[in-house]
């Protein structure tokens, strides 16, 4: 697992079966089950870095979809409602992706 020593495999485990439904991904729910929302800043961009795969700065919406296989690989992919929900949230100066400051806000939200 891509977040082994920085996050609970069994709160991993429970978050990604919390939303393992078509459409019940909620980032909210999501970071405070996996143990994400009371990491540090420093441990908050190292997760940021894993999901940031082409090392752009941003993660896009291709890589949003993509987000749950981060923490286990046969998770499934989001929706393109749940993507476009999810980036919506975090895109807060609204260039269409998510920089490290704005993945911080997101997770702390």
């Amino acid at each position: 697992m891509a977040f082994a020593g920085v996050l609970n495999d069994a709160d991993v485990k429970a978050a990604l079966a919390g939303c393992s439904a078509a459409d019940s991904f909620d980032h909210k729910k999501f970071f405070k089950a996996c143990g994400m929302s009371g990491k540090s800043a420093d441990e908050v961009k190292k997760a940021f870095a894993i999901i940031d795969q082409d090392n752009s700065g941003f993660i896009e919406e291709e890589e949003l979809k993509l987000f749950l296989q981060n923490f286990s690989a046969g998770a499934r992919a989001l929706t393109d409602k749940e993507t476009k929900t999810f980036l919506a949230a975090g895109d807060s100066d609204g260039d269409g992706k998510i920089g490290v400051d704005e993945f911080a806000a997101l997770v702390k939200a």
